[in-house]
């Protein structure tokens, strides 16, 4: 006698919404992941720039601006930069938090700390 084998219909939908859930998680969470990576990577372009050299603050917040405003990057401002000099030259940091709505009363709430160190 073979012992029958597979997947029944109310498995196949608990496995389907399950599956359902994590990927609606994962469209809600994905861009503050990716804007984060997105302000880190603007850092350490600016920091490893030699015309940022100097560390003057208004320069390099200008720079950030500029770059900020073509990736479309809304959760860090100029002022929010941290500019302190590092061994190896500036260093550029924020810190944020973004606060994701999941449903009803229900949201996510994430701290960054991006920084031009590597």
């Amino acid at each position: 006698m073979r012992k029958q084998k597979g997947v029944s219909l109310s498995g196949l939908l608990m496995w389907a919404v399950a599956l359902i859930f994590l990927a609606l998680l994962g469209f809600k969470v994905a861009p503050a992941y990716f804007e984060n990576l997105t302000i880190q990577k603007e850092f350490q372009e600016i920091a490893n720039d030699p015309a940022m050299s100097g560390g003057q603050r208004a320069v390099i917040e200008r720079a950030f601006y500029n770059r900020a405003t073509i990736d479309n990057v809304t959760s860090v401002t100029p002022q929010d930069l941290e500019i302190n000099k590092g061994p190896d030259g500036i260093v550029i940091s924020a810190a944020y938090s973004v606060r994701i709505p999941l449903f009803a009363n229900v949201s996510l709430a994430i701290d960054f700390r991006p920084t031009s160190e590597k």
